[in-house]
């Protein structure tokens, strides 16, 4: 379904986008923008379709464990307990495979938190965050966890982004992921569309980044320990914008959302706070070190320290890309590795595992949301659509 915007009348000359945006309200603003949305219909994950799913030569993909609802953000403990939270069923279920043939045989509930979906392990501990609540549990020597323990309440309200992340630093701090109530806004509460950071007690809680839409997947180099965040871009700005953006999330910096993106272009929605012109914000604004392609939503971010991939992988990041509405063309639908040269810095992004999207495009048989790095050092990869894990490994 195509939808035509249209922002007021009149400018004078529209060769470039940033001469549409005047610096001030003195000036009329004119931004035509081509908007569709296209859901690929939804198909099972049939041996038949798992069979056609491509990865490098070398690798291989199955299902790790089915039949799991809506598996979630994945975390695995030192002793290679596989964690998946499940925000709709409102739980974490532990997944283990005790004969390491490389498919779960023990599948349990493990915890009841209503909208559970971040998933951390931190000395010995399972931290869990839903909407508004971040809760902490002993894990047992079997794997299982105790009581929950509610650590806070006090988070914003969800709007458009519920889905709460966490992980922990090389500080031993915890940081969270708050998303955005919305598409592009100025939002109320300042904890929106933030990183934050708090002791492992969530006391203290401070923002850390800002200006972030809606960073799901972040983490820590292995080596230089800097800190790394996919972005979602805004919607509604056409096939081709927002892209995706790969930040380094440096404390006290802003990056730009709802008012810059990409590489400098303005907004035309919003206008900066205050009587700050575009260009004054920009100069606020840290720009991205990578761009991908627009509305293929990126989810949890690993990086590879795992002893099985070929030994070009050590310290790149798998990004698992749910997929695309808000385009004519569907992409995303794929997990992407995200290579970084040998001082630390992103250089690009190669497809690793792809074949999702099938019938040109028309329809799918998983979006991904979860990635992380087994004790064996295989891939495993959630789909909330058909309830799988996949397993990716390497011969």
């Amino acid at each position: 379904m195509a939808v035509l915007a249209m922002f007021a009348v009149s400018c004078d000359n529209d060769d470039e986008w940033e001469d549409m945006i005047p610096e001030t309200d003195d000036d009329p603003t004119m931004v035509q923008l081509e908007n569709y949305i296209f859901r690929p219909g939804v198909m099972p994950a049939t041996d038949e379709n798992v069979q056609q799913l491509r990865v490098p030569e070398g690798f291989t993909v199955s299902k790790f464990a089915e039949n799991l609802g809506n598996p979630r953000i994945l975390v695995v403990s030192s002793t290679g307990n596989i964690y998946v939270s499940d925000r709709m069923a409102g739980v974490v279920r532990m997944l283990q495979d005790t004969d390491g043939d490389g498919t779960a045989d023990n599948d349990q509930v493990v915890a009841n938190i209503e909208e559970a979906h971040g998933l951390a392990i931190h000395n010995g501990r399972m931290y869990i965050a839903a909407i508004r609540e971040m809760y902490r549990a002993d894990m047992n020597m079997d794997g299982t966890l105790g009581q929950p323990q509610l650590l806070a309440d006090t988070l914003p309200d969800a709007g458009q982004h519920p889905n709460r992340t966490m992980s922990f630093g090389p500080d031993g701090q915890m940081y969270l992921s708050i998303g955005s109530t919305c598409n592009a806004c100025d939002e109320p509460n300042p904890l929106h569309a933030t990183i934050v950071q708090a002791n492992d007690d969530a006391t203290d809680m401070q923002i850390y980044a800002e200006g972030l839409r809606n960073t799901i997947g972040f983490g820590w180099h292995p080596e230089t320990g800097e800190m790394w965040g996919v972005d979602h871009g805004i919607d509604w700005l056409g096939d081709d914008e927002q892209k995706e953006e790969v930040n380094q999330i440096i404390e006290g910096n802003h990056y730009g959302w709802p008012f810059i993106y990409d590489e400098g272009k303005y907004n035309p929605k919003l206008h900066p706070p205050g009587d700050t012109s575009y260009q004054e914000f920009l100069q606020l604004t840290t720009l991205p070190e990578q761009l991908y392609t627009a509305h293929s939503a990126p989810m949890q971010m690993a990086f590879y320290t795992g002893n099985q991939f070929p030994a070009e992988y050590q310290n790149d990041a798998f990004v698992a890309m749910r997929g695309s509405w808000n385009r004519s063309t569907p992409v995303g639908y794929k997990v992407v590795r995200l290579r970084f040269d040998n001082a630390g810095q992103p250089v690009g992004f190669d497809d690793f595992l792809t074949g999702f999207l099938i019938n040109n495009g028309r329809h799918h048989f998983a979006r991904l949301v979860g990635v992380a790095v087994h004790t064996d050092g295989s891939l495993l990869v959630s789909d909330d659509t058909n309830g799988v894990i996949y397993r990716v490994a390497h011969q």
